[in-house]
């Protein structure tokens, strides 16, 4: 009886590839896929079991499910000149209808209900253009984040200090023309302020003016009534007596 054909789906299906520098734990994804109608279990294999760290490396994938396996490379110390010979092999079996033990499944099972798919290690360091990359990225990070913050001065003065030293002559001028703006806003700020406690005084001022002079001219007509009338009253009674005594010396 022939060998089953592996029924799960890899990704990637032949090379795992580790991209160096290889002074930290570099981890790479291995995804499984299961696209049958049936469970299947899988267990991870390597031939350097002590280099890697594999997370998870065994379990039960549901009908139509993914699982991603985190395949972390232990740090070491890194030979272009030598090849890597390390494999992995995925190995699978469909689950039985009530599968508790997992160890007695594997130790029971049978070499031709046993599918498997083998894939090599691939070492990489980071290229020069990668180098390059990687820094711009680093640089660029901090300009990313000053921009989130209020204001064009506060983005000016967090954007420059990520491409040089706190020396950097260029970056103290920067700092010193933002201080000169803000100072600058401060001043206008507080001059604008003023204007506007003028304006209001001026207004009340002239409210004032207005009520003072309405006053006085209500005042002055008063006067002008008063002074008017007091000559008429003084003729009548002119009048009275002139007839009163030109009455006497007719009669």
């Amino acid at each position: 009886m022939s060998k089953l054909e592996q029924v799960l789906i890899l990704d990637p299906p032949a090379d795992l590839k580790f991209k160096g520098p290889f002074t930290d734990v570099v981890t790479t994804n291995l995804k499984l896929k299961n696209p049958s109608d049936r469970r299947v279990c899988f267990k991870v294999k390597t031939t350097a079991p002590r280099r890697y760290c594999v997370r998870p490396n065994s379990g039960v994938i549901e009908p139509g499910a993914t699982v991603t396996i985190s395949v972390m490379l232990q740090p070491f110390d890194y030979d272009p000149n030598e090849k890597s010979k390390h494999k992995f092999m995925v190995q699978t079996i469909f689950a039985p209808a009530n599968v508790t033990d997992m160890d007695a499944l594997w130790k029971d099972a049978k070499p031709d209900d046993l599918m498997d798919s083998k894939l090599r290690c691939v070492f990489e360091l980071p290229s020069e253009n990668d180098k390059v990359n990687d820094v711009e990225d680093i640089k660029a990070t901090p300009v990313l984040n000053s921009a989130k913050s209020d204001g064009p001065l506060s983005s000016m003065a967090a954007a420059k200090p990520s491409g040089g030293a706190p020396d950097d002559p260029e970056m103290k001028r920067v700092l010193t023309e933002c201080k000169r703006l803000q100072n600058e806003m401060s001043k206008m700020a507080e001059e604008n302020m003023k204007l506007k406690d003028d304006g209001v005084r001026m207004r009340k001022a002239a409210r004032s003016d207005h009520m003072t002079s309405n006053s006085s001219a209500l005042l002055g007509r008063e006067s002008s009534s008063s002074t008017t009338s007091l000559p008429s009253l003084l003729v009548v009674i002119a009048a009275i007596f002139i007839g009163f005594f030109l009455g006497k010396f007719i009669l």
